[in-house]
């Protein structure tokens, strides 16, 4: 049989319980959303201290020495100098090659005397060695000062010349921009008072800009082919003179494109020095075996002085003036 009280008891206990859990449920309720209203301030705040305004992509040097900034790199070292060249209206240029080891004569001197005279106070054995090795060097470089010399004659030659033409129609002398011959023909636009352009590249060792190239057109450049790029593109003569790897690989690369008919126009292109020519590459040899045509011979002229370089070049600028 049911008993009534215990059914009265029991219904108490369900209605505490589910009052006790509405009571639990709302307290925690509360107390959760004083927390996160607690949270919700703290962030606020922290975001009105901490956050700072991030920076331009251009200004990130992190970003913009990275490989995904390559692109960008190269596409700067195209529009940089092209603003200051067509800020001096620079179209044509005569560009000359030659090697950063020459000297002037005066130097070579100089540095002569200074060797002799540290070997007549010298008394270390291994001091003596070490400038009797010097003195080798010196005399093996010797004959490089008699190109320098000329390398200044002929761009201040050239760069006088084209002064006597109207602004539109101007050369302008374009070198490396670093020591040796690229000094030289630097150097000779500067004494005739013409803006001269110096195309420096980075290097470990000889490769620091000479103090000859106007500074707005002293250019420094990290890729090898944007700095071709500037050499071919303006060119409209060159001149090799002496030099080692470098010259070579920019005379051959010229040589190619001539060759190859890449280019729109045809240079003159001039071996200053037969004589170091002749032993440095043999030309005729190629053209003997096969490897190039005896045409090829033609897309180069070798001369040997100042007077004989300056009528070869300015008859062909002359020539073809309003061609370019």
């Amino acid at each position: 049989m049911i008993n009534i009280e215990n059914i009265q008891d029991l219904e108490n206990e369900q209605e505490n319980f589910y009052t006790s859990d509405e009571n639990s449920s709302t307290n925690e309720n509360n107390h959760n959303q004083s927390k996160n209203s607690e949270e919700i301030v703290d962030v606020g705040a922290v975001s009105e201290i901490d956050v700072k305004t991030a920076t331009k992509a251009y200004e990130n040097h992190k970003f913009m020495s990275s490989r995904d900034a390559r692109t960008l790199r190269i596409l700067s070292e195209y529009l940089h100098p092209e603003q200051y060249l067509h800020k001096y209206n620079i179209k044509n240029t005569i560009v000359f090659f030659g090697s950063a080891r020459s000297i002037s004569s005066v130097d070579f001197n100089q540095r002569k005397k200074d060797i002799l005279d540290k070997l007549s106070n010298s008394v270390s054995p291994n001091e003596i060695k070490i400038l009797q090795i010097e003195m080798q060097k010196m005399n093996r470089l010797e004959f490089t000062s008699k190109y320098y010399d000329d390398g200044v004659k002929l761009a201040k030659k050239l760069s006088e010349w084209s002064k006597s033409l109207t602004y539109e129609d101007r050369f302008y002398i374009c070198t490396g921009g670093g020591p040796g011959m690229m000094e030289a023909a630097n150097k000779g636009a500067y004494l005739a008072d013409m803006p001269t352009i110096g195309l420096n590249i980075t290097l470990p060792f000889e490769q620091t800009p000479n103090q000859f190239i106007t500074p707005e057109l002293n250019f420094q450049f990290h890729y090898f082919f944007m700095r071709k790029f500037w050499f071919m593109y303006q060119a409209k003569a060159m001149i090799a003179m002496p030099g080692g790897y470098g010259t070579l690989d920019e005379l051959m690369e010229l040589l190619t494109l001539e060759q190859t008919n890449v280019m729109s126009k045809r240079i003159p292109i001039i071996l200053y020095g037969e004589d170091f020519w002749r032993k440095t590459v043999n030309f005729e040899y190629l053209a003997e075996i096969g490897m190039i045509n005896y045409d090829d011979l033609n897309l180069f002229q070798y001369v040997n002085d100042v007077d004989s370089a300056f009528e070869l070049i300015t008859s062909n600028l002359k020539e073809n003036l309003h061609n370019y």
